[in-house]
């Protein structure tokens, strides 16, 4: 049975920094693209960032310079770090890893008070 597990969310000000993570079971072998996805409360998903097999990396504008992702392959673990949270990117976020198929996790609340 495959399992997503996240970690890492919660209330921060402005100007802080959290670090989720989001581990894999269950899957085996190796994985291809990893990525985040977050959702804010009246608003779509939307993608912030993924990285492919290869280390390739993309990011939404909005995290660009701010953000960044990075995979351990042997842990089969995704991270997110954020630095210089916002407000407006309070949301819950969710991991997304895709082996012939994607896998959501849960979602991790993601908290940035003013």
């Amino acid at each position: 049975q495959v399992q997503l597990v996240e970690s890492g969310g919660g209330l921060v000000q402005a100007g802080g920094s959290l670090r989720l993570s989001c581990a894999a079971s269950g899957i085996i072998g190796s994985l291809n693209t990893m990525g985040w996805y977050r959702q804010a409360p009246g608003k779509q998903r939307e993608l912030v960032a993924e990285i492919t097999s290869g280390g390739s990396t993309d990011y939404a504008d909005s995290a660009k310079g701010r953000f960044t992702i990075s995979r351990d392959n042997d842990k089969k673990t995704v991270y997110l770090q954020m630095n210089s949270l916002k407000p407006e990117d309070t949301a819950v976020y969710y991991c997304v890893v895709t082996k012939w198929r994607e896998y959501w996790g849960q979602g991790t609340q993601v908290t940035v008070s003013s």
